[in-house]
């Protein structure tokens, strides 16, 4: 099992940092442990720190007043989340619970608000991984928006592909149920869409692994619907 320091110097929101102040982190982070399906916390619970995930998988949804989910995202190792509430000292706008058993680093608002206070070149590793937040949540409402669920499914394959560093095929890390709710559809529709986009010779579904087999027609589908 990696030692906190190790964990630490990976994570992006604390790459370049020098050892003696990964050292101060590791001595605010707090280990946690979750079970599958557990929650971590609900939307309005007061925003008293913020995690990093060690190993797991996390989700990040929204329930609409009929109790439907909307997936904002899912984090794996190395991503922070719940990390705006250490700025604002607002409460957590979205509900966070594990997907898999899963281990966290939680580290309390106060005191790391006290270590950035002392460590400018932290805010600037913080602030470079929240405009990423902000680029993939704006990308997002634009696919919710305006595009049909066939090129948002077209999209998030191809955003599969870069984030697995793969060319011409993926791996589905969630249920498809749970693929439903990120892109906003519900599971029937979806797999009608699966079923469509592999006649068309456009992928090829065996379980969770999913080959990109015309990938210029996957990007077509994604930018224009066709």
């Amino acid at each position: 099992m990696k030692k906190k320091i190790d964990i630490l110097s990976e994570t992006p929101l604390f790459s370049g940092l020098p050892e003696d102040q990964l050292r101060e982190i590791e001595q605010i982070a707090i280990e946690k442990s979750f079970r599958k399906s557990e929650t971590i916390f609900i939307e309005g619970d007061n925003g008293i720190g913020f995690y990093v995930v060690v190993e797991g998988r996390i989700k990040i949804y929204k329930l609409s007043s009929e109790g439907k989910e909307q997936i904002l995202h899912i984090f794996g190792a190395g991503e922070p989340f719940g990390e705006v509430p250490v700025f604002t000292g607002k409460p957590f706008p979205a509900n966070a619970e594990s997907l898999v058993k899963s281990r966290l680093l939680f580290f309390p608002r106060k005191a790391f608000v006290d270590l950035i206070s002392d460590n400018p070149s932290l805010a600037l590793n913080m602030l470079a991984v929240l405009s990423t937040r902000l680029r993939r949540f704006t990308v997002q409402i634009e696919n919710l928006s305006l595009k049909e669920v066939p090129s948002r499914l077209a999209a998030y394959l191809i955003y599969l592909a870069e984030e697995q560093g793969r060319k011409d095929s993926v791996k589905l890390h969630i249920s498809k149920g749970q693929l439903a709710s990120l892109l906003g559809t519900i599971p029937e529709t979806l797999s009608r869409i699966f079923a469509k986009m592999s006649a068309q010779n456009l992928i090829q579904v065996t379980g969770r692994d999913i080959s990109l087999i015309d990938l210029a027609g996957l990007e077509d589908l994604a930018e224009h619907g066709k």
